[in-house]
């Protein structure tokens, strides 16, 4: 059997989490392959493929991971403090570099002291870096020096997700055998 271009790297690296990004050679093949990747991931693992024009993940209705729940969070925490410094937290995310230093001082003078030290990846300035070390792997951010780095299109996926569920448009999938 033949397989698209880049296939085993691709599979490996959406089966791992981690986003393909538009600027990675590999998306050009997975987007001309869509139709392909879809196929292939539904039937082999009953996971959804989503290329969007700038990125592409896979989705999962039935995991049990904290990953994602808790990057919620961490957007959501630091877009409530970018408001709340007077800032468009949306262009800020999109197109400012951050420091880890400034998101410590956000998650440290938080008002949400509780969820954060009740969240393992979030409550310390150590468990902060650990968890950016993640989403670079993942990438969400890009690291643009020793303590800055720039988040990737690959946050809007968080941050739909949570416009959505803050506007109620969020529901529990239909299973093929509800249909």
């Amino acid at each position: 059997m033949e397989f698209p271009r880049y296939h085993k790297d691709l599979v490996n690296d959406l089966m791992n989490g981690k986003f393909i990004l538009a600027s990675d050679q590999r998306f050009v093949s997975l987007k001309d392959n869509a139709a392909f990747f879809e196929k292939f991931f539904k039937e082999s693992f009953g996971y959804a493929l989503e290329v969007k024009s700038d990125y592409a993940f896979l989705l999962s209705y039935e995991t049990a991971e904290q990953l994602s729940r808790d990057i919620c969070i961490f957007f959501a925490i630091l877009c409530y403090e970018l408001d709340k410094d007077g800032k468009n937290f949306l262009e800020e995310i999109q197109y400012a570099e951050f420091e880890h230093e400034k998101i410590d001082a956000y998650f440290e003078n938080s008002a949400y002291a509780e969820l954060i030290a009740s969240n393992n990846q979030l409550r310390s300035n150590e468990s902060r870096r650990d968890f950016m070390r993640t989403l670079g792997r993942r990438n969400i951010v890009e690291r643009t020096g020793d303590n800055k780095f720039t988040f990737t299109q690959a946050y809007k996926v968080f941050v739909d997700f949570a416009a959505d569920f803050a506007k109620g448009k969020l529901s529990a999938p239909v299973s093929e055998t509800d249909n």
